[in-house]
């Protein structure tokens, strides 16, 4: 790891007491209520099918309503595209996943199901008993025949916050970035000098700078680029938070070493900010890192001028 004068500054006197202090100071949380659901997106998604949705909701309230199913489906055939999403199912998954006939510990049958709710095609009789099985072993007859849900895009929205809840884990990314961005912009905004990329790959920075930059894969994305023009230095930033811990924080410590090794023969400091309390479950590994790599900050760093130090400087 490279001194710095803040170092200095917060009473650390040996890299032992940055490390120590960079754990000390690690952040519980960086969510806000906004974290949890994704509402834009969701909403985007009910429009994208509302026409579909209330035409199946004339089957809200029908006694012996597969008949009347069937119907809809072939009058209106985008309503299939639609009958997965009610059981929180998304059409990609039933490309991949063959659903069992029943549960028979002796029945091995097993067949993709996907091709059933394809919105193009006649609807043959193989394809209406497949639909007709689905609409009564998924429990969605019998949700819609007991008014058990009023309205089918109400219900969809639900269904949809559900889901998006598996999207949290890249929003913790999100939310990390915005925290740098803003933080870049009130750092660095009043400076002529200084210049910011979000979502850096190497033709943005060639075309904005004139600097070339040998990556380890073609497809790496720097969370920021930010170029001195004054003393003609560029940094690399990346960016990430993890909350809880796991055995992939051993080897995001070594992809970031290695990856700082691989900069710094270009003479390109990699900064790499990273925070959470989940990187007390991956200490050791983590300090071997924090150590050999240049610059290994968290929001406390940050926030206290590190990053200020390093470009300005």
């Amino acid at each position: 790891m490279k001194k710095l004068k803040l170092y200095e500054k917060l009473g650390l006197k040996n890299d032992s007491d940055v490390f120590d202090f960079f754990i000390k100071t690690l952040r519980e949380s960086i969510f806000t209520w906004e974290f949890f659901v994704d509402w834009g997106k969701i909403a985007v998604k009910v429009e994208e099918f509302e026409t579909e949705l209330n035409i199946l909701n004339s089957l809200i309230g029908k006694h012996n309503s597969e008949t009347k199913f069937v119907e809809l489906l072939k009058e209106y055939p985008r309503t299939r595209g639609v009958l997965p999403l009610l059981i929180a199912v998304r059409l990609e998954k039933l490309r991949k996943v063959p659903i069992a006939d029943d549960t028979d510990i002796n029945n091995t049958r097993a067949e993709l199901k996907k091709d059933y709710f394809r919105i193009r095609g006649n609807v043959d009789e193989k394809t209406t008993s497949e639909l007709k099985r689905f609409y009564v072993e998924s429990g969605l007859k019998n949700v819609l025949e007991e008014k058990n849900v009023k309205s089918l895009v109400d219900y969809y929205t639900g269904v949809e916050v559900g889901m998006d809840t598996n999207a949290r884990k890249n929003r913790v990314g999100d939310i990390m970035e915005d925290i740098m961005e803003n933080y870049l912009s009130d750092a660095f905004s009043k400076y002529e000098d200084i210049e910011v990329i979000p979502q850096a790959n190497r033709d943005k920075i060639k075309r904005k700078w004139e600097q070339t930059i040998r990556m380890d894969k073609t497809s790496r994305i720097f969370d920021f680029a930010i170029f001195n023009k004054r003393s003609d230095n560029l940094f690399l930033v990346e960016t990430n938070f993890y909350s809880g811990g796991g055995t992939k924080l051993k080897s995001t410590t070594g992809e970031y070493r290695q990856l700082a090794e691989s900069l710094n023969q270009q003479g390109l400091p990699l900064v790499w900010v990273t925070d959470g309390l989940g990187w007390h479950t991956a200490r050791n590994p983590l300090r071997e890192t924090f150590h050999k790599n240049n610059f290994v900050f968290n929001l406390r760093f940050v926030t206290e001028g590190a990053l200020q130090e390093l470009v300005l400087e």
